[in-house]
């Protein structure tokens, strides 16, 4: 006699200090590797797959992951939260679980997403702060980073500022809002839309952290993104700094 599934959403938040990011890869430590590790021993060693809202690379960090899974447990979602967490490593917490429809899946049915990215601005590195940010002491013109940020907004083809490893053949994306704000010694972006190309909110702000510090110009956006050209824009921004902070669905 079969066993009933249920399908269950759950959002988690991870320090990715220590993670070769979030997919399974051999030899390698991920957040999906742990996590199908603490379920399959709530499963009694019963494999149990996660899929994930996407990937994040090596070092990046999330406050706001979604995955879906599939048990013959029926357990409320306390429980899950308590038994997760329990048996998860001190750098991944399980923030949420609920039961979904058995039709729900974590990748395809998101509707966009929140990344967050931090640069520390001081003089002096803080070595505290080496895993959470990316550490950027050279001078800023802000205003001129957010002229050029307004550029980005909207829907465009942005095979620019994506990695050349991009498996994907559509580049066209809708960021539908960029925000630039001084907190302290800190500069955080904020970046929301439909969905983003591997690597593309780094180079982004690899691109943004150019233009403040003058080695391109404000104007220039339009441009790289016409060009269609990798080398057009920015190096790269570090991956410490970034956060995927927020994934959105439909019923959101």
């Amino acid at each position: 006699m079969n066993e009933m599934m249920q399908r269950y959403k759950a959002t988690l938040a991870y320090d990715g200090s220590r993670f070769s990011g979030f997919q399974i890869q051999p030899n390698a430590r991920t957040v999906q590797k742990e996590l199908e590790n603490a379920l399959g021993k709530m499963h009694k060693g019963k494999a149990v797959k996660v899929t994930g809202s996407g990937r994040t690379d090596a070092r990046v960090h999330a406050k706001g992951q979604v995955v879906h899974f599939d048990s013959t447990l029926l357990l409320p979602p306390e429980r899950w939260m308590k038994a997760l967490n329990t048996l998860l490593p001190v750098d991944v917490s399980i923030v949420r679980v609920e039961a979904v429809q058995a039709d729900y899946h974590a990748r395809f049915d998101a509707t966009g997403k929140t990344y967050k990215y931090v640069v520390y601005r001081a003089a002096i590195r803080d070595p505290f702060r080496h895993h959470y940010t990316a550490h950027f002491p050279y001078p800023l013109q802000i205003n001129l980073m957010r002229e050029a940020a307004t550029e980005l907004v909207g829907t465009h083809d942005f095979t620019s500022f994506c990695s050349a490893k991009t498996d994907v053949n559509e580049k066209v994306r809708t960021v539908s809002e960029l925000m630039i704000e001084e907190l302290a010694d800190e500069l955080v972006f904020t970046f929301t839309g439909n969905g983003f190309l591997y690597n593309m909110v780094r180079i982004m702000v690899g691109t943004l952290l150019d233009i403040g510090s003058g080695k391109l110009a404000s104007n220039q956006i339009p441009e790289i993104l016409a060009g269609r050209d990798r080398t057009l824009a920015g190096k790269t921004a570090p991956p410490e700094g970034l956060y995927l902070w927020e994934v959105y669905y439909e019923e959101d």
